[in-house]
């Protein structure tokens, strides 16, 4: 029994590792980096998903059209709903991601997507991997940006947690050795590992910031974490006028909430699970997991998410339509930059601050006692073309410093 116990677990690792070795290989012929300039239309895909993803991507995309008008009358860009990307359909299909939606998906640039139901034990769904994870896998999108600006506490922190590697990418691979024992499984690179961390330093050095700070787990987490410490200080020796340090997931947490240190802090490199951990912490600095926005980098595709969960409980009690558009829009001024069209990117974030920050006109509540998506979203766009955007945000600044 112990033998065929051991020789099975032996034959699901040997399985593993295989499919991680010819992924190195498909790493080591990855193509370059998309140049936007020479593409047009730039097809921008709008994907609804689950719960209240549909509601704020709606909201999202109202405001997208109105501020890309000129672009998509001219055919320089295109907006695009893709359908399909539901709960329902995944379970279905017993994918991730059906392979229709898939292809609909590679036939856009970008895309910005609303949230999605990952199912956990006791859902009335089949364990299916997440959707995210599926889609940063297909689409290689290894570098999950996340800023999180808070002038009125020192704070402008830009996360850059690696996307398809780490304790994620083999989430699902685990294997119950016996009913005792269950192992999981940890994946890590050269190749994924120096992209990432290469992308947060070239971030810094473009944006004059003065200091990347990596963080692990290393002095116990030693193989995996150790690989990133060390190719991250490998990489910090090319960039001379950056300083490198590091810090512990563990005592990090604790120096976010410290108003004597959290402002020394301003790019980080993670693996997968502590950026996501340590993400959703900054952003409750910022408001809440509602009021920020993540990018999805890859060389080819990138994808723009609101970071928060689908609330499939606010469906279920008919609040959807009071569900905050604040994160998905913020994703949306993040895809803005990305293409290119940075004015309206800075006229966004700018407004999304006044608007949600400072003046507060109107509020969120996730109920009728606030207001309702559209209306914040009207709100929103009202505050970027007055011609008193600048002086409102001015005040915003002296306000809070």
């Amino acid at each position: 029994m112990s033998a065929e116990v051991i020789e099975r677990a032996k034959e699901h690792f040997g399985r593993l590792v295989e499919q991680q070795l010819a992924r190195v290989v498909r790493l080591k012929q990855a193509p370059d980096w998309l140049d936007f300039s020479g593409v047009e239309p730039l097809i921008v895909g709008i994907i609804g998903g689950d719960g209240i993803g549909p509601q704020i991507a709606k909201e999202a995309r109202w405001l997208l059209e109105t501020l890309l008008a000129d672009e998509a009358a001219s055919g320089k860009v295109e907006l695009r709903d893709v359908e399909g990307l539901t709960i329902e359909r995944r379970a279905e299909v017993g994918k991730a991601i059906p392979d229709e939606v898939l292809e609909d998906i590679k036939k856009c640039h970008v895309t910005l997507k609303g949230p999605t139901t990952t199912p956990r034990k006791g859902d009335p769904w089949p364990n299916i991997e997440s959707a995210n994870v599926a889609m940063r896998k297909e689409l290689d999108l290894f570098a999950n940006v996340r800023p999180v600006r808070i002038p009125a506490e020192g704070i402008d922190w830009v996360f850059f947690r690696e996307n398809t590697e780490g304790a994620y990418a083999l989430g699902p691979d685990g294997i119950d050795v016996t009913e005792d024992l269950a192992v999981d499984f940890c994946a890590v690179t050269s190749q994924g590992t120096e992209r990432l961390i290469r992308l947060a330093f070239d971030y810094a050095k473009k944006n004059e910031i003065p200091k990347v700070t990596l963080v692990t787990k290393a002095n116990v987490v030693k193989t995996t974490d150790g690989k990133f410490l060390d190719i991250g200080y490998a990489i910090a020796k090319e960039y001379p006028d950056i300083e490198c340090d590091d810090w512990y997931i563990d005592i990090m947490t604790a120096k976010l909430v410290d108003p004597k240190r959290r402002a020394d802090f301003r790019v980080m490199a993670l693996p997968n699970l502590y950026g996501d951990i340590l993400t959703d912490e900054a952003a409750e600095f910022q408001g809440g997991v509602g009021t920020a926005g993540s990018a999805n980098i890859g060389k080819v595709y990138s994808m723009f998410e609101a970071i928060h969960g689908s609330a499939p409980r606010m469906v279920k009690e008919g609040r959807a339509q009071f569900a905050d558009p604040s994160s998905m829009i913020r994703a949306g001024a993040m895809l803005l930059r990305h293409i290119g069209i940075a004015d309206l990117a800075d006229k966004l974030e700018m407004a999304l601050d006044v608007c949600g920050q400072y003046e507060k006109r109107l509020v969120m509540t996730g109920r009728d006692t606030g207001c309702t998506g559209r209306e914040f979203a009207e709100y929103i766009m009202e505050t970027m073309q007055d011609k008193t955007l600048a002086e409102r945000w001015g005040d915003y600044v002296k306000a809070v410093a």
